[in-house]
């Protein structure tokens, strides 16, 4: 199995990090292609209510184990040269970045299509939950879709 990485993040992702992220891969002149997923918080209004912030929580010891097993199939079907995924733990506002996964290869297609399957297989498969947080300071836990 592949090296465990830290995942998370306290609080939101910021444009910082993420351009920081970018920045650091201009050394790497392997990389024809990256694909950048990042999720943001959405002000959804349910029943009068609308969602002012995301508490998430997750089982980190089991999450990380769980992402570099699916990091490591998804290095074995793709012709990668790097993968990056950072989520966030806490709070995090409407607007604001919960979820950055960065892929690169040498060609588009290989970085887009990873990237595109991490998302949708952390999303299933890694024990993290949210707890939307409403305007009147009620909460319901969000299903992961």
């Amino acid at each position: 199995m592949s090296k465990i990485k830290k995942i998370f993040i306290e609080g939101a992702i910021s444009s910082q990090f993420v351009a920081d992220s970018i920045e650091k891969h201009t050394v790497k002149t392997n990389i024809g292609g990256h694909s950048i997923f990042l999720g943001q918080i959405r002000a959804d209004s349910k029943n009068g209510k609308e969602v002012e912030s995301i508490e998430f929580t997750a089982y980190q010891e089991m999450a990380e184990k769980k992402l570099a097993e699916i990091r490591e199939d998804i290095f074995s079907k793709y012709n990668l040269v790097c993968m990056h995924v950072y989520h966030s733990l806490g709070i995090v506002k409407k607007g604001e970045i919960c979820l950055f996964v960065f892929t690169s290869s040498g060609h588009r297609e290989p970085a887009i299509q990873a990237c595109n399957e991490m998302v949708e297989r952390l999303k299933k498969e890694l024990p993290i939950w949210g707890k939307e947080i409403y305007d009147d300071h009620t909460h319901h836990w969000k299903e992961n879709r």
